[in-house]
């Protein structure tokens, strides 16, 4: 082994051919880092002792081979590096990285951990009407939970851990009274959502920064949000399925009218934001800007949060500029805008629809919903 100087020189010099003599005609000079350029024929001399030898030298040709494989190894490090990487600041891809662990340590993708949740009852002209279904609703109660539901029917699919499968179906003829049979579930359902929202602020550092009073003020106006973008990941557009883990659920129109299903806004939202075929990066930078967002109730440090969400937004337009063939993606930074003002509009319409349901149905709502909504009706 030798450093790539004394390599350089022992080569050179073995090229040349040539008798080097020594200087001060002793052939004894001590040849060290600092000393060894001046007596060639002592630092060849050590060379040899050492026990380089002549015939080990590459050739001209196995050089250029040598360099061919340094380059193309160099080139391949380049092309395989996580595209983000390439022509953002090192501030930017630290950005990245700590959002996307903080996405990997709260996002449950499997479900694997939602286990203790409600499910429907099933009830049919054979069967007792369940509880929830008992209530006394007047109709301009449930003309409010419809508006909220809108007409579609949610069907639910649960795989056993044992391989059984169970079905949720709706009657196929009925006043969609059923649904709120299926309230509960999907109040456990939104709740470990939010959980894992919650959690995922906690774990970005800027957020941590911030007074306990504006991290409550902003997980309040953007939990919902940010749950439906999460949602967004597991939608499947094909089938109309959301896949999380073993729970399946599937939202059908009555009348199996696709331009009606659209007509929804949730249902419009989230096959509008899944044809944008976006990466997880940007999931979780829109998830970021979602959650700083400068003009929610309570916030007192506007300026500090407002800069924040502006870096966010910035590095969202850096890594798409990077990782996206232009000009075929130039209006993407836009559009992805776009849909978040749009997801503002649907928040601001749940809450308000939810604190409706909350009044008639307390089952259909659980605390921690209740205290994220509380307040975001200002």
């Amino acid at each position: 082994m030798t450093c790539e100087g004394c390599k350089g020189f022992f080569r050179r010099a073995m090229k040349r051919n040539i008798r080097l003599r020594c200087p001060f005609r002793k052939g004894t000079c001590e040849i060290t880092r600092k000393t060894r350029r001046q007596c060639q024929a002592c630092r060849l001399r050590k060379c040899l002792e050492s026990g380089m030898k002549k015939e080990m030298i590459m050739s001209e040709a196995a050089v250029e081979q040598r360099r061919a494989l340094i380059k193309r190894k160099k080139r391949e490090r380049v092309e395989n590096q996580p595209l983000a990487t390439q022509g953002l600041t090192e501030e930017q891809q630290m950005l990245i990285r700590e959002l996307m662990d903080a996405q990997k340590k709260t996002f449950d993708t499997t479900f694997s951990h939602f286990k203790d949740f409600r499910l429907p009852e099933v009830f049919s002209s054979r069967c007792e009407m369940p509880e929830s279904l008992k209530y006394p609703l007047a109709e301009d109660k449930w003309k409010q939970i419809k508006e909220y539901l809108g007409s579609m029917k949610i069907s639910l699919q649960l795989r056993a851990e044992d391989g059984s499968v169970w079905n949720y179906k709706p009657p196929e003829n009925s006043d969609g009274k059923e649904i709120i049979s299926l309230l509960p579930h999907l109040a456990d359902m939104s709740t470990y959502m939010f959980k894992g929202i919650i959690n995922f602020a906690k774990v970005i550092s800027y957020f941590r920064d911030l007074p306990i009073e504006d991290q409550i003020s902003l997980l309040k106006g953007a939990t919902f949000e940010m749950c439906l973008l999460r949602c967004n990941t597991m939608f499947n557009t094909e089938t109309g399925i959301w896949e999380c883990g073993r729970l399946t659920y599937f939202f059908k129109d009555p009348k199996d009218s696709f331009q009606k299903l659209l007509l929804n806004p949730v249902m419009k939202f989230h096959y509008m934001l899944k044809k944008l075929q976006l990466h997880q990066e940007e999931y979780v930078l829109m998830q970021a800007i979602s959650l700083f967002s400068p003009d929610r109730p309570g916030v007192m440090q506007r300026a500090v949060v407002e800069q924040l969400q502006e870096q966010f937004a910035t590095t969202l337009k850096a890594y798409i500029e990077c990782v996206r063939p232009q000009p075929a993606h130039r209006f993407l930074f836009l559009k992805i805008m776009a849909v978040l003002t749009e997801l503002r509009s649907i928040n601001a319409q749940n809450t308000q629809k939810l604190l409706s349901i909350q009044d008639t149905h307390p089952f259909a709502t659980t605390p921690l919903m209740r205290e994220l909504i509380s307040g975001t009706d200002d």
